[in-house]
């Protein structure tokens, strides 16, 4: 079955910077924060300091995965300028996604380069209080803050734009599903994606069932399954309450608005890209019209579409 990973990193410098401060490579592909706090942010072999196309796609090899959408991310650091490099290099494999932060002072500067400049079609608001903007800046609502405001109107001017949004879990002050929804109305000419499917807590499942509820009318909001496992603290197949949480998101949002994606590398060092990679059709839980979905479908349709394939021909980097 085909398979395209909606939600990959790739490293060229480590540069995170959350509430933790900066992250800072030690090499074997571990890293430590300023707090002290060590990680291992990249699978042993695939990297010291660094998390390369060429070793992304060793890793999406062992998972038979062909394509990869690339996102960005506090934790790794904004890897932009790397991101269009590989995807120009790489047109048959990559799309990405740039990110901002809405509150640096030439933030609609930086937002015309990428996306006139280099030709990206698709936007990742990292906002979450554990591991993005609300982290270092000052709370604010996704839906009302004038800087995300006039971030959005500006994008509003160019045709295919996917807005990626990690809000975080429910018990940060980041969570905000209802600013999607908010959102979604205003922007109809934008696909909106939530990242890991709003962060689900099987002992509390009635809110994400409120979650999906609000988002169904709204044909424009979709959402990703990355690092599902981590979330719900599964380490050993056949991931039982990832199966369970992704039939309930299906019964209210249908397969069709899901994109599966793993968030390695970091993902892929709590367990193997394979099984990640894998495990839905694994599973035996879903039809095979939902797996062609979630594996390809629904991610060929939000970012590899016509609008982003045109701009990507059209860049020419120096």
């Amino acid at each position: 079955m085909r398979k395209i990973d909606g939600h990959l990193h790739l490293v060229k410098t480590i540069a995170g910077y959350n509430g933790n401060g900066r992250l800072n490579a030690l090499g074997d592909g571990r890293a430590r924060w300023d707090t002290g706090e060590m990680i291992q942010l990249i699978p042993p072999g695939y990297g010291d300091v660094d998390f390369t196309a060429e070793n992304a796609q060793r890793l999406l090899a062992t998972g038979g995965v062909e394509r990869a959408v690339l996102l960005q991310g506090s934790l790794n650091g904004y890897q932009n300028f790397y991101t269009a490099q590989m995807v120009q290099q790489n047109p048959k494999h990559f799309i990405g996604a740039f990110a901002v932060d809405p509150f640096a002072t030439h933030a609609l500067s930086i937002v015309r380069h990428h996306v006139t400049s280099l030709g990206f079609r698709a936007l990742k608001l990292e906002m979450s209080q554990a591991g993005g903007l609300h982290g270092y800046h000052r709370p604010f609502k996704l839906d009302q803050d004038p800087k995300i405001q006039a971030l959005l109107t500006e994008l509003a001017a160019y045709a295919g734009i996917t807005i990626v949004v990690d809000y975080g879990a429910s018990d940060q002050i980041s969570h905000q599903p209802e600013a999607i929804v908010a959102l979604a109305q205003a922007y109809p000419m934008f696909n909106f994606v939530v990242a890991h499917l709003s962060f689900p807590n099987p002992q509390a499942l009635s809110k994400l069932t409120d979650t999906l509820v609000m988002w169904e009318p709204l044909h424009n909001i979709y959402s990703d399954l990355a690092a599902l496992q981590d979330i719900l603290g599964e380490t050993k197949l056949p991931f039982r309450r990832s199966q369970q949480i992704v039939r309930h998101a299906i019964d209210y949002l249908g397969a069709d608005r899901l994109i599966w994606g793993s968030d390695a590398p970091w993902s892929a060092t709590f367990n193997p890209y394979a099984e990640l990679a894998n495990w839905l059709q694994d599973s035996g839980a879903f039809s095979r019209s939902e797996l062609q979905a979630m594996y390809a479908g629904t991610a060929e349709k939000v970012y590899f579409n016509a609008e982003a394939q045109a701009a990507r021909q059209q860049i020419k980097l120096n």
